[in-house]
């Protein structure tokens, strides 16, 4: 069953080309991943919104991930709240709309 992740960012002023660029290659990378997009919410807000084959995949990606994450951290700003630097969900679908 077909899964998704979603992490919301803050990206420090004038970082968000770097940003950007650090996600160019997730698809070589992130085994399992069927399709990304990241969407910009705000002033220098993003949330990355991935489609994986299943929630394994999605799971057994997740150093990847963090490997990405680590690439371009210095980019971000802490979200607050006792976040840090992302807030991260993940889950298979469990209904499929349109």
């Amino acid at each position: 069953m077909t899964a998704f992740n979603t992490v919301r960012f803050r990206v420090k002023p004038g970082r968000d080309q770097d940003f950007l660029d650090a996600h160019k290659n997730i698809g070589t990378t992130w085994p399992g991943l069927v399709h990304a997009n990241i969407i910009k919410t705000g002033d220098h807000a993003y949330c990355i919104i991935a489609e994986w084959r299943d929630i394994d995949a999605c799971v057994k990606a997740r150093p990847d991930m963090i490997s990405t994450l680590n690439s371009f951290r210095e980019t971000l700003e802490d979200l607050g709240n006792g976040l840090g630097v992302t807030d991260p969900v993940a889950g298979p679908v469990v209904l499929s709309l349109k």
